[in-house]
């Protein structure tokens, strides 16, 4: 196993144990955190992905706790150079093996059964879910919630993120499209074989509804189970009621998907 160090925190949930972890992914030390349910002995695993990038949208403690309180493993890195981890992160490019290598531990941890596998992407989150599902084929079930699909579409919706995206990536779209096309998983969908989900706001300001719109055809054209729960009046961030309310319904389709 990778997992280097794991330091319990405090855990605003009493039957949930929360660490703080530290893991190897190609020979650099990243951090995320780790959630374990204490009322059985073995659990379906969650890699949970984050979006955004450095500060901005790093993984909030209540959304593992949640995840975990729905019965679920869960493993959520910070991706490389967060919080005290090594490295820097490129959005979507050498930092997906920091998704990959958490898939990989929380797949070998004695406490997930290994024949229910789960990943949840939100926002930029959405490429590296997809990204470890095409990767690991084990995986039961990916879920896109407001997830980035196409890399060049983000260079195009989001002006204020462009001088973050030419900084990272090198460049841009149209200068090296090779590197956004590589950030792309749409022309590699037909590599997933487990069950996708997308739950998307039709309002989203951050991630237009184009995105899974994208991900719906591609999941289409190459024969890939996927189920859509698309919300006309939700923006990027759900009501916190309803954001609750369909965590459940998702944690239950995941679980379906298992035991179909």
């Amino acid at each position: 196993m990778n997992l280097i160090d794991k330091v319990r925190i405090p855990s605003p949930h009493p039957k949930i144990k929360l660490f703080e972890i530290t893991y190897l992914s190609s020979g650099l030390k990243v951090k995320g955190y780790l959630a374990i349910p204490t009322w059985g002995e073995r659990f379906p695993g969650l890699l949970y992905l984050r979006g955004g990038i450095k500060t901005v949208g790093m993984v909030r403690i209540q959304r593992v706790i949640q995840w975990a309180a729905e019965g679920m493993v869960v493993v959520a890195p910070f991706y490389r150079g967060n919080k005290g981890g090594e490295g820097q992160e490129d959005f979507c490019g050498e930092d997906r093996e920091d998704a990959f290598a958490a898939f990989d531990l929380m797949k070998n941890m004695i406490q997930v059964d290994s024949s229910s596998l789960h990943i949840l992407g939100f926002s930029r989150g959405g490429v590296m879910a997809l990204l470890t599902a095409i990767k690991r084929p084990e995986t039961t079930s990916v879920v896109c919630w407001n997830g980035v699909s196409d890399m060049v579409l983000t260079y195009e919706e989001r002006i204020d993120l462009r001088r973050m995206m030419k900084r990272v990536i090198g460049g841009t779209p149209s200068k090296y499209p090779d590197r956004y096309e590589w950030r792309t998983p749409l022309g590699e969908i037909k590599n997933i074989r487990g069950n996708v989900l997308v739950i998307h706001g039709e309002k989203d300001e951050h991630v237009s509804i184009e995105h899974a719109y994208r991900l719906e055809y591609a999941c289409h054209s190459s024969d890939v189970n996927i189920e859509t729960w698309y919300y006309p009046v939700f923006h990027h961030h759900f009501p916190a009621s309803s954001q609750r309310q369909i965590l459940s319904e998702a944690a239950m389709w995941m679980k379906k998907s298992f035991c179909n």
